[in-house]
């Protein structure tokens, strides 16, 4: 007997079919007289493949208990981003399908938490916002400010944001790093 559809909820973390998934988004549907079921986006940890599937009373899925540590950001080789357990001094390979879109943001020495099942890393929780020098963009022009204008800057990793007018080379921003979008400047 596995977890009921009511049970399921965004964020967390399940054993589905053998493997490991995380519940990316979960939507729960109860239609008239039939019977409740439940949409979800999962994400494979080992892969970072994301699929849709639809459950249906009790599935064969249990929740999966992940330990968590602190790891510290080394760097980056090509397809693997590189982290180092602080208390233990391992190091870690993650790929970056597994990270997605939200690593490239990452900068050397960041401390994220690591999140273990049966002793493996599966999955990294990364921070929110991070703190980016601008490299690259164009001066602001006094007097454009008839409308709510923003231009792009190319920030250290060598990301491109849109950023307001006032924003100049050698600025640090606040960047969200689930949405890749300004939040202000530091």
């Amino acid at each position: 007997m596995g977890l009921s559809i009511s049970e399921l909820k965004k964020g967390l973390t399940i054993i589905y079919r053998g493997e490991l998934y995380e519940i990316v988004d979960y939507e729960h549907n109860k239609r008239g007289r039939g019977s409740a079921v439940g949409s979800a986006k999962l994400k494979h940890l080992k892969s970072g493949k994301v699929t849709s599937d639809t459950f249906r009373g009790f599935e064969d899925t249990s929740v999966a208990f992940l330990e968590s540590r602190e790891l510290q950001y080394l760097f980056h080789d090509g397809d693997n981003f590189i982290f180092m357990d602080v208390e233990r001094f391992d190091q870690f390979p993650i790929a970056k399908s597994v990270l997605g879109p939200q690593g490239e943001y990452l900068v050397e020495g960041t401390n994220v938490i690591g999140y273990y099942y049966n002793s493996d890393l599966v999955k990294v929780g990364l921070p929110n916002f991070a703190e980016l020098k601008v490299m690259k963009t164009e001066p602001g022009i006094r007097g454009d400010t008839v409308s709510n204008v923003d231009k792009e800057a190319t920030l250290e990793r060598g990301i491109t944001v849109r950023v307001p007018l006032f924003v100049k080379e050698g600025d640090t921003l606040k960047v969200d790093t689930r949405t890749g979008t300004y939040v202000e400047r530091v």
